[in-house]
């Protein structure tokens, strides 16, 4: 598995449209392709002004994989309904789960 991580900066009055957008547009978009296990979403209960994206893949080709004239769209759309100027990432990474084996001590 792999780990999309982004980091988003918003509005902090806006954090909760942003979730909210995030699912209805990003999620379902997403949803739609092989290799997409889930996502969730971290919130900072003391800075409302951030927001972390944790997406699972499957593998690191199921997520490259995702065309980007999709990608686009579906950032054109979403920044529609957000509003111009509303977020942008400010951090970015990539992971791997890390799997131990069995029988430690």
């Amino acid at each position: 598995m792999v780990i999309e991580w982004l980091k988003i900066q918003v509005i902090p009055e806006l954090r909760e449209k942003y979730i909210q957008k995030d699912d209805e547009i990003w999620t379902t978009a997403l949803s739609k392709f092989p290799g997409y296990l889930g996502k969730q979403v971290w919130i900072d209960p003391k800075n409302a002004d951030k927001v972390v994206l944790v997406i699972q893949w499957a593998s690191r080709e199921a997520w490259k994989a995702v065309p980007s004239k999709d990608l686009e769209a579906t950032e054109m759309e979403f920044a529609r309904q957000m509003g111009k100027n509303t977020y942008k990432i400010i951090e970015e990474g990539e992971y791997q789960v890390r799997k131990f084996p069995q029988g430690r001590a």
